[in-house]
């Protein structure tokens, strides 16, 4: 397992991901692995988090962790307000979300797949979507 340092430096954050490739694979699993080392107080992660700014997110589904490279939200519905936390940075913050979203990533074999999610998980992906564009709460 290698687990990763939580970046904390916004400007670093506000930096916009590049797409995964092959290569980054590596980066995929360290991020899963710092998911899982941290599951007591994340629910997600984006790569850079953990320094590397690439499009790859990572969060549970349940018990488990997945990964996805080159995350895109192609529909999104039912617009709600709610209050976030980030383990980049502290205390809480109001975001605009979605309910339902349908986002087309690739898994970790680069096989694309297109996938509705609803609710807490929807959110999730967003924020870590955010992540990728440079975007914080």
């Amino acid at each position: 397992m290698t687990q990763q340092n939580i970046i904390h430096n916004q400007l670093t954050l506000s930096i916009k991901s590049t797409p995964a490739k092959q290569a980054d694979l590596t980066i995929a699993q360290d991020l899963k692995d710092t998911l899982l080392a941290n599951k007591n107080k994340a629910a997600g992660l984006a790569a850079n988090m953990i320094g590397q700014h690439k499009r790859i997110i990572a969060l549970f589904i349940g018990p488990l962790p997945i990964v996805m490279l080159n995350p895109t939200i192609i529909a999104a519905s039912d617009e709600y307000l709610t209050q976030e936390g980030c383990l980049s940075l502290s205390g809480q913050r109001a975001t605009k979300r979605f309910k339902n979203i349908t986002v087309k990533y690739q898994n970790e074999n680069f096989e694309t797949h297109e996938q509705q999610f609803s609710d807490f998980t929807a959110e999730v992906i967003q924020h870590e979507i955010d992540h990728c564009n440079g975007i914080l709460i």
